[in-house]
């Protein structure tokens, strides 16, 4: 169920079928590693689903901390913590390349006057003083 029903009302439902047992590993410096194991509705690791690594991480930025979070494809622990720092590096600096994307988009959107376009072919304007 989207988040998007939530608001507009419908029931939130949780899927039993769809259940992670989440851990969070931490080097208490750099981020952390979340190991997310599939389980059953009653609690049983469901063996038909494959464990999800997910690292995170923050960035200064000149407004405040920036969550960094991706996914780490590997299969144990040990991989994860060695995979952290690449990820992390390639998922921080794509995030800041969409950041300056959407700081060049908000920069370069067209402003439009409050009185509107000139009418084609002609200079329009806006003003009160008419042209014979």
């Amino acid at each position: 169920m989207a988040i998007e029903d939530e608001r507009r009302g419908a029931d939130p439902k949780m899927e039993a079928g769809a259940l992670y047992l989440e851990e969070v590993f931490t080097d208490r410096r750099i981020g952390t590693i979340r190991r997310l194991t599939p389980v059953k509705a009653d609690a049983t690791t469901d063996v038909a689903r494959p464990v999800i690594y997910v690292g995170e991480t923050q960035v200064m930025t000149q407004v405040g901390t920036l969550p960094i979070a991706f996914e780490i494809p590997v299969s144990t622990l040990e991989d994860a913590a060695k995979q952290f720092g690449p990820l992390a590096k390639e998922a921080i600096d794509r995030t800041m390349r969409e950041l300056q994307e959407l700081r060049r988009q908000q920069a370069s959107s067209i402003v439009v006057p409050q009185g509107g376009l000139p009418p084609a072919g002609g200079m329009g304007g806006g003003g009160k003083i008419q042209l014979p």
